[in-house]
């Protein structure tokens, strides 16, 4: 998972909704990605998860933003502009290389069952990454005209038949991942976009480029996504049929913002438990907590630590 001070609380909550659902919690190491230059330094965002989460197993990467900042274009929506969003092309480079498969989580999500389940789908044959996949999504909507009207470009899927999928959970294999060099496939179609505008959405295009079609498809319990509405107007949603989980407020609307809003969707209270933020005025004098503040303008947060 990324770590910021923009979604941290999300991140909390999300850590909090894996161990408190893991049959064995204890066997579950948690590989943060903090962004170098973030408002909240690395050191800060670390003290925070420990006091939080002090029997947690996890280490804190640092992700240098000089890394991809050349590479971004803009988007539909600022936030995913933001170099922390790309972070996981690089996951192959910046965890230890004892680490030869993860789990990739969005802050903005919460598990609901026994994270083991995901973690023991295999990924069979050639498969780099699993994903719920979406068949029945448009898949056309994710490029631009440009990119569908030039022959050699839309060849990319070739025998392929690609589904949309989202970045948000995925199960990886980082050998496979390392041995194909795939941070560079994926530079390869940014470096393009930089060029000719073929796609709207930050991080997301690239990987349907490079894994589109070849994907291990997952039950879609494990993403139950667009909880967030979509990118523009965040309006409220309701959940796609069948078993659920996971829950993704994937979309501009956030749980945690709509909920100090007092404008909630029905869906962000079952968000709301999980949450371990407090506000000031609530946090009782013997309860452990930790003051964060990500710059002099924002508000102190605190959290409710864990035990």
């Amino acid at each position: 998972m990324t770590l910021d001070s923009e979604y941290i609380r999300g991140s909390i909550a999300a850590v909090h909704s894996v161990i408190k659902h893991a049959s064995c919690p204890e066997n579950i190491f948690f590989h943060f990605i903090s962004a170098e230059f973030d408002l909240a330094s690395p050191r800060v965002l670390t003290q925070l998860v420990r006091s939080t989460f002090p029997s947690l197993k996890f280490k804190v990467y640092i992700f240098r933003e000089d890394t991809v900042i050349n590479l971004i274009s803009s988007s539909i929506r600022e936030a995913l502009e933001n170099p922390l969003n790309y972070a996981r092309n690089y996951l192959g480079d910046i965890l230890d290389t004892c680490v030869d498969r993860v789990i990739y989580l969005d802050s903005d999500l919460l598990l609901v069952d026994d994270i083991h389940k995901l973690w023991n789908i295999p990924l069979t044959g050639s498969k780099v990454i699993g994903a719920p996949e979406y068949c029945h999504a448009n898949f056309t909507k994710y490029f631009t005209d440009d990119f569908w009207s030039d022959p050699l470009l839309s060849r990319v899927f070739g025998s392929r038949k690609p589904c949309y999928f989202n970045t948000g959970v995925m199960v990886m294999d980082l050998v496979k991942w390392r041995e194909g060099n795939y941070r560079r496939r994926i530079e390869n179609w940014m470096e393009m976009q930089r060029k000719k505008r073929i796609y709207e959405l930050g991080s997301l295009p690239p990987f349907l480029l490079v894994f589109g079609g070849n994907v291990e498809a997952i039950d879609h319990r494990w993403n139950q996504h667009g909880l967030g509405g979509d990118n523009v107007k965040g309006s409220c949603r309701s959940l796609h049929p069948g078993p659920v989980s996971l829950l993704h407020w994937s979309g501009k609307g956030k749980p945690w913002v709509r909920l100090d809003a007092r404008k909630p969707c029905p869906l962000d209270y079952l968000w709301e438990p999980y949450d371990l933020y407090k506000h000031k005025s609530i946090v009782a004098k013997d309860q452990p907590s930790l003051v964060f503040s990500s710059s002099s303008s924002s508000p102190l947060m605190e959290f409710t630590s864990y035990l």
